[in-house]
């Protein structure tokens, strides 16, 4: 017994040894970012602000490729505006050994990782093991393999110490704040219904185009994001924001079993034609590589935008659609649809001519239900004390528009600055909350599966 309990006093040693070093940034130490081959602008957007305790030299490690200048001239726009202008300092290194340079270099202790979905968990495991804690642009995964592997970098992030999040803008959208405050309102939403699968109880659609411009600059698209194996199909890639913000809204702060609360029911996917003086004209690229060319027929690029899924979480059944066009008609724009339908009323989201292209919550009483007074109680008494100034407008006998001031209505880029904010103060503390993780994975159970 006595050589037993020395054996594991050295076993528990050696383990202890082999743990890295944490890069300290919880507690209140400094934050050192690091911007990992940003491959898409969403590597940009978590800098459109400065943070309080994050150095504002931030180190980018990449291949000599044009997407570093891209990140590069986002960076340069948001230090050179007339409002706000921001303070970063790059730091840029190329080379084809752009990631071993940033593990050896150590220059910071937070990676930032966006871009091509098809190495995306690689990276994220290289950095997770050498010990950087990683905020990476939605999707992480686009494959059931990759799945496999994301399950065990949280698992190795948690061993380590450390923080393994995603960007999640759109749970800062206005609307869908207020959507999901109203549906913890019971005398006004009552409980979630269970639904069918002609008619879901919860339901996100939304309509994007290539062709699009972000603060006022249009958006130039790597040509590996019309390559399913790289970026990663409709269902696999949008859709994980549109599956986050149904668990984050329906069950809020609850944990998901991705294998005991999800199941697929059906899917299907469809095509987006494109032809070469549109690529040419969104890429700013003539000619298609070598791993498009399966894809164009009859002249024109097919890309694998499109799909709608529907399954049941937790019993409840979902919709998730995900449509992307080329351009979206002149006076138009995105379009986004939620709807979330209670056993009192439902809380409609539309995007639509009606709404003048600006996301409008709805509140829309189920028959033989009066919310009258309920409705009018939760606006002026409780969203009120949060969001002073939003109001509401009857609409109908059964239906109330909620109005909600401009300043709230902060932008889609925004939204990655608080995304960001909320990152950094679990960095503070040092974790996640505690249901994070497994419905991240739960998610990415749903995207994949």
């Amino acid at each position: 017994m006595k050589k037993l309990l020395i054996a594991l006093m050295l076993v528990t040693i050696a383990l202890a040894g082999c743990q890295p070093e944490n890069t300290k940034s919880a507690g209140g130490s400094e934050v050192k970012l690091i911007t990992l081959n940003p491959g898409h602008f969403n590597a940009a957007l978590v800098q459109n602000i400065m943070y309080s305790g994050v150095n504002p030299a931030v180190h980018v490690y990449a291949p000599e490729v044009a997407d570093v200048n891209d990140h590069l001239n986002w960076i340069e726009r948001f230090n050179t505006r007339a409002n706000n202008p921001t303070d970063w300092v790059e730091v840029t290194y190329r080379g084809d050994d752009y990631l071993e340079k940033m593990i050896s270099d150590r220059a910071g202790n937070v990676v930032v990782i966006s871009g091509n979905n098809a190495n995306k968990i690689d990276t994220i495991n290289r950095s997770i093991r050498a010990g950087f804690h990683v905020l990476a642009d939605q999707p992480m995964v686009i494959s059931p393999d990759q799945f496999r592997q994301l399950t065990r970098s949280f698992q190795d992030a948690q061993w380590r110490r450390l923080l393994l999040y995603e960007m999640t803008p759109e749970r800062y959208e206005i609307t869908t704040m207020l959507q999901k405050e109203l549906s913890q309102i019971e005398p006004v939403f009552g409980q979630l219904q269970t639904g069918t699968l002609d008619n879901p109880a919860v339901a996100q659609e939304s309509v994007h185009h290539f062709l699009s411009n972000i603060t006022g600059i249009p958006i130039k698209r790597p040509v590996q994001f019309f390559d399913p194996n790289q970026q990663g199909e409709g269902l696999a890639n949008r859709s994980a924001h549109l599956i986050d913000l149904i668990q984050w809204g329906c069950f809020p702060e609850q944990i998901i079993r991705h294998k005991k609360d999800i199941k697929m029911l059906n899917a299907r996917r469809w095509t987006t034609p494109m032809t070469h003086e549109q690529y040419s004209k969104v890429t700013q690229c003539v000619g298609y590589p070598k791993f498009l060319i399966p894809y164009v027929e009859d002249g024109k690029l097919a890309v694998y935008s499109n799909g709608e899924m529907n399954y049941t979480i937790k019993g409840i059944h979902a919709k998730v659609s995900v449509t992307w066009d080329y351009q979206a008609p002149e006076g138009t724009g995105d379009t986004h649809y939620s709807v979330m339908r209670g056993t009192r009323s439902s809380l409609i989201i539309r995007q639509g001519a009606a709404e003048n292209y600006k996301r409008t919550l709805y509140v829309e009483a189920v028959p033989g239900s009066r919310i009258d007074n309920a409705i009018h109680r939760a606006v002026y008494k409780t969203l009120q004390q949060n969001y002073p100034g939003v109001m509401m407008q009857r609409i109908d006998e059964k239906k109330w528009k909620i109005t909600i001031p401009d300043k709230y209505r902060v932008g889609h880029e925004a939204h990655f600055a608080q995304a960001m904010k909320q990152y950094l103060q679990c960095l503070k503390i040092g974790k996640l909350p505690k249901w994070e993780v497994p419905n991240m994975i739960a998610k990415y159970y749903t995207t994949t599966e």
